[in-house]
């Protein structure tokens, strides 16, 4: 009986500590997303952390945000945050009045105006007489020249949780917000992607250690850091330094030298708020065929020898079949097999128009820490007074040009400058603009050469007699740094080869990948991962499936009702994913599906292990 007893009060203590995590999480959310615009995006300055710990409720000093702020410290994560606010304990009503307490000798309950200003302006973090008699001119705590200390205590803490609250309710209405309050990219919005009609699930596992064929796999017992309200679901992949870069995407030059193929460039952008929007196609196919199609990142030619970030970002294609209405595209499959950087897909299409979705999940495309101290310089005038181009700028230019010539013959047509106007401006360019164009700048066939696309960038530069700020907003949107390193993009090549046909491959739009994108991932880990049902709930499945050096899971929720899931990885092994959190929460919406997270190996040349605990909170 005493041992039940115990059990039952141990139950019941790790369903109490998982609320208050799972309570703590939310507040912090609430207060970062306040501030800044995603949970991806880090704070950037003293003036930032400070407001996000105000609306957390905390009252920092400057001593406490030195602390943290150090002169060494260039930005702060969410991660970061919340560890700082684990540290910063909200203060409490007997901790405020034990401190006013200590002025009060006379514990009348009551401090003279004359007393509060002289402490207020010469110890601490002085403050001005004027924000002193802005406290104390306020009715609710002030009588004849005194401060009710009681009551100021009251309001401030009343202030502060209606501080929070208010932050929370924010969180809630506010559609943007609530897209990005778990961490996680807009595409992988919180609505989640609405199911049909229920059908029993494919490959369901009921038991916690339950193997994944596609990996060498084991599931721990489960971490004791991850309390939970539920019994949890944990999933292990264990991935070799050698396997993890390739299952075998086998080309066989003797057996394709008949093939007809197509290619296109494109690139992946990341936006400012985490979001990655890329390039989209168009594929046709004239009759039936045996078909090979490959993505990978692409290799500019004169980069070679500098530092090349995109070439480890992972990439990956969908490809859809277009039906009458664009809005329902049927899933064919996926580039799964991987040699190296490239990801593939070998097999047979009818013929007909396709979709190709690009996608890279953002695990290694993402906002960095570093700071660049200094700027590169663009532009500089000749002993005539001339602006020219500065070497360096120049060669950032030609391999903009690399990029943006998708067809790859060394021309700009005016459809492929125009992805480029409306990535850097928004806007686009005319037939009457683009014979303006062929008036001013060297072209052949109507298309714009490499020195058209430098004089063009020149001419840019004259425009605003040397002042480089427009040309650093072209760099920025394309994703350089100020020392003219391609950070904040990946530039890839998609290459079709068909047996039977020709295929033809056009870019038809630069955007965000959006439901379509989300739908076909989540489709592609469903039909291809194994699935467990996440214990204490019969209508939450979590599907796992590991391509080629990423494992991607997806949560499904079957229920009538929206669901918290915690995700936690602490027991991973050099890992890192998408939403750059080590532990988080996803809200599922009723009847939908969502990604949980993508992740990949932080060191390729080591081993990696996944090790995630799913529970529903």
């Amino acid at each position: 009986g005493s041992q039940k007893a115990t059990h039952s009060e141990n139950s019941q203590g790790k369903k109490s500590q998982h609320a208050e995590e799972a309570i703590f999480y939310m507040n912090c959310r609430a207060a970062y997303l306040s501030v800044l615009k995603s949970s991806l995006e880090n704070i950037k300055s003293k003036e930032q952390l400070s407001l996000v710990l105000q609306q957390a409720g905390r009252n920092p000093s400057q001593k406490t945000i030195n602390k943290y702020w150090t002169s060494q410290t260039t930005s702060l994560n969410f991660d970061d945050f919340c560890a700082i606010l684990k540290k910063e304990k909200p203060a409490t009503k007997n901790e405020l009045l034990e401190a006013f307490g200590k002025i009060d000798t006379d514990k009348a309950g009551y401090i003279s105006h004359d007393e509060l200003c002289k402490i207020l302006t010469t110890r601490g973090d002085k403050m001005t007489w004027e924000e002193v008699t802005s406290i104390t001119k306020q009715a609710d705590f002030n009588c004849n020249g005194k401060l009710d200390y009681n009551k100021f205590c009251e309001l401030y803490l009343t202030t502060s949780e209606q501080c929070c609250k208010a932050a929370r309710d924010r969180l809630e209405t506010d559609p943007r917000l609530r897209q990005q309050h778990f961490g996680n990219q807009s595409e992988n919005s919180s609505e989640g992607i609405t199911l049909p009609a229920s059908k029993p699930s494919p490959r369901v596992s009921r038991k916690t250690d339950h193997k994944l064929p596609k990996g060498d796999s084991r599931a721990p017992s489960r971490p004791s850091s991850a309390q939970s309200s539920k019994a949890p679901t944990s999933t292990t992949v264990t991935v070799g330094a050698s396997s993890s870069r390739s299952t075998k995407l086998i080309i066989e030059p003797d057996t394709m030298k008949e093939w007809q193929c197509a290619q296109s460039k494109g690139c992946f952008y990341l936006e400012e708020n985490g979001e990655i929007i890329s390039h989209k196609y168009r594929l046709h196919l004239p009759q039936r065929s045996a078909v090979c199609i490959t993505i990978k990142p692409f290799n500019i030619p004169q980069a070679e020898g500098k530092s090349c970030h995109w070439l480890s970002v992972d990439t990956a294609l969908f490809i859809l079949k277009e039906n009458e209405t664009q809005e329902n595209l049927q899933l064919v499959s996926f580039t799964e097999l991987q040699n190296k950087e490239m990801f593939g897909w070998r097999g047979e299409l009818g013929s007909g128009v396709y979709s190709l979705l690009p996608f890279t999940t953002g695990c290694r495309l993402r906002k960095g820490k570093t700071q660049i101290t200094g700027e590169a310089k663009l532009v500089w005038r000749d002993e005539d007074g001339e602006l020219a181009l500065t070497k360096e700028f120049r060669a950032a230019l030609l391999d903009i040009f690399e990029t943006i010539d998708l067809d790859g013959n060394g021309l700009l047509s005016l459809e492929e400058y125009n992805f480029f106007e409306l990535r850097t401006s928004g806007e686009k360019c005319d037939q009457e603009a683009w014979a303006v164009c062929r008036e001013n700048f060297e072209m052949k066939k109507n298309e714009l050469t490499r020195q058209g696309f430098l004089d063009l960038n020149l001419m840019e530069a004259n425009d605003r007699d040397g002042d480089p700020w427009d040309l650093w907003v072209t760099l920025l949107s394309l994703g350089y740094n100020k020392a003219l390193e391609m950070t904040e993009a990946c530039p890839f090549v998609i290459d079709i080869c068909a047996e039977r046909c020709k295929p033809r491959i056009k870019a038809i739009s630069l955007e965000a990948g959006g439901s379509q994108l989300s739908r076909a991932v989540c489709s592609s880990v469903v039909n291809k991962g194994e699935a467990k049902v996440l214990d204490g709930s019969e209508n939450i499945f979590i599907y796992t499936s590991r391509s080629g050096s990423r494992v991607t899971s997806v949560i499904e929720n079957k229920s009538e009702n929206k669901v918290i899931i915690h995700v936690n990885n602490e027991q991973s092994k050099n890992c890192l994913n998408n939403r750059g959190l080590t532990v988080f929460a996803v809200e599922v919406a009723p009847k939908s599906m969502m990604v949980s997270q993508h992740v990949m190996a932080l060191n390729e040349q080591e081993e990696w292990i996944y090790s995630c605990v799913h529970s529903l909170v």
